[in-house]
């Protein structure tokens, strides 16, 4: 446990190295917008500084915005997940502090995919190591479990009101660049982890009731077992069928490791469910 939390911390900390790296030498100096609490503390901050007497910064502002989030998130969600999405937050906001605000480039269109694809790979290895980088996942995650809505509904809602609001601000050059950034960031996050809210998880093991108190333990989730059999050793096995969420996908990979690194595993994109899914 020590070293794959130590492992995590250092992926959470180059998460929000580049996630900084992004903002601050891409896409704050081409006021091209990130996607989620990112984009809303860069907006805010520039509203604040351009029609206020008011500065603060877009690291102050996201750990702020993340501070209620954190609470939400520690009651709803879970401690550990909620713990290093929040550190992932405090040391991209110290990041930021530490990176000089300098654009490498004049070109908007370079910041846009340039900033889009490193914020991406930030976020997309955060998340395939079980944490996040805070703020709308975390309240995307407590509203779906509510009311099982998909979470990509969340995220069209914040980032739509971040693109409308930039685009009558500050012109809808600003926001149609703000959707290149948004569109590359989610095709490298697909390539590095997933964006889909749920998936099926399709597990042929010879230690099945081994896996399947272990898979337990650790996720509230229901399991369906169909027996099977090599086609090429004729061996009895299990194949074991599993639903859940993105989020979960990382310390369901650990448990398989764990009590069976032989095990096949294939992982598909759940596009729709009918029946009971526990939210809790």
């Amino acid at each position: 446990m020590l070293k794959d939390n130590i492992k995590k911390l250092i992926i959470v900390l180059l998460g929000a190295l580049l996630n900084a790296i992004s903002l601050n030498l891409f896409l704050i100096p081409a006021n091209v917008y990130a996607s989620g609490f990112t984009g809303l503390a860069q907006l805010i901050s520039n509203i604040l500084e351009q029609f206020t007497p008011v500065y603060i910064s877009t690291g102050v502002l996201l750990f702020l915005l993340n501070i209620p989030v954190t609470i939400l998130g520690w009651k709803k969600v879970g401690k550990s997940f909620t713990l290093f999405s929040f550190l992932s937050v405090a040391m991209t906001t110290v990041f930021l502090t530490i990176i000089p605000l300098q654009p490498l480039s004049d070109d908007i269109l370079l910041n846009a995919a340039f900033g889009g694809v490193i914020a991406a790979v930030g976020v997309g290895l955060t998340l395939k190591w079980g944490a996040s980088t805070g703020g709308l996942d975390i309240i995307a995650m407590v509203l779906s479990r509510m009311n099982d809505k998909p979470v990509g509904t969340y995220f069209f809602t914040m980032n739509a009101i971040i693109i409308v609001t930039a685009g009558f601000i500050y012109g809808w050059e600003k926001a149609l660049y703000t959707l290149v950034a948004l569109y590359v960031s989610t095709r490298v996050i697909d390539a590095i982890h997933t964006r889909h809210e749920k998936l099926t998880a399709m597990i042929i093991t010879k230690k099945g009731e081994e896996l399947k108190r272990a898979i337990q333990s650790k996720l509230v989730r229901g399991i369906t077992t169909v027996p099977a059999k090599g086609a090429f050793t004729n061996e009895e096995k299990e194949m074991m069928i599993i639903v859940v969420t993105r989020y979960e996908l990382y310390d369901l990979e650990k448990i398989i490791k764990q009590v069976d690194p032989h095990a096949f595993t294939n992982i598909v994109q759940t596009t729709g469910i009918f029946g009971f899914f526990r939210k809790d």
